[in-house]
């Protein structure tokens, strides 16, 4: 039996954090790669029935994800649409130094779910950044990799982590926004 997590589309918004081609590419692997991308584009599909907000961060750096290279862009696979935000950041935490806190706050935004990459990273750092900030942050299960060798490991660590401090796992079938 599925036990359901009610949230308010209103007050919701689900971050698709990182899901850029460069890291799709990398020696290692992405993690079950393909289910990924199916749970992030069911996650925003579900999303966009219901009216909750979408989000895409895209990360620059100076190495592998060079902003205005093709390695720089979202997975050819995601289906973004006019109607979603996306914000850049330069750190882990999506919320330091971009307008992520200060849109969240203009749209009432109580929730987060966080879907993306990668796990011991950006998915890390911006659940931490959202509890540290008072939302209630909802972490998909299926629903954020690595490229690590342990990578199964890796997304159980960060998972066990993030509920000790406060973050909500939860599986995409758990959640109902109606």
């Amino acid at each position: 039996m599925v036990k359901y997590t009610q949230v308010s589309p209103s007050k919701t918004a689900l971050l698709v954090i990182d899901v850029q081609r460069a890291l799709f590419t990398r020696q290692n692997p992405i993690y079950e790669a393909s289910k990924l991308i199916q749970t992030i584009n069911t996650l925003v599909d579900q999303a966009h029935l219901y009216g909750v907000k979408v989000i895409y961060i895209q990360h620059a750096n100076k190495s592998v994800l060079l902003e205005g290279t093709e390695g720089w862009q979202f997975h050819p696979k995601l289906k973004p649409n006019p109607t979603n935000v996306t914000i850049q950041k330069a750190q882990g935490n999506a919320f330091v130094g971009t307008q992520l806190q200060s849109t969240f706050e203009a749209w009432g935004i109580q929730n987060i779910i966080i879907t993306g990459l990668v796990s011991h990273q950006c998915i890390k750092a911006t659940s931490l950044g959202g509890i540290e900030l008072g939302y209630k942050v909802f972490l998909v299960k299926g629903g954020h990799s690595n490229d690590r060798k342990d990578a199964a490991d890796v997304i159980e660590q960060v998972q066990n982590e993030l509920e000790k401090a406060g973050v909500i796992p939860v599986f995409p079938e758990e959640l109902n926004f109606g």
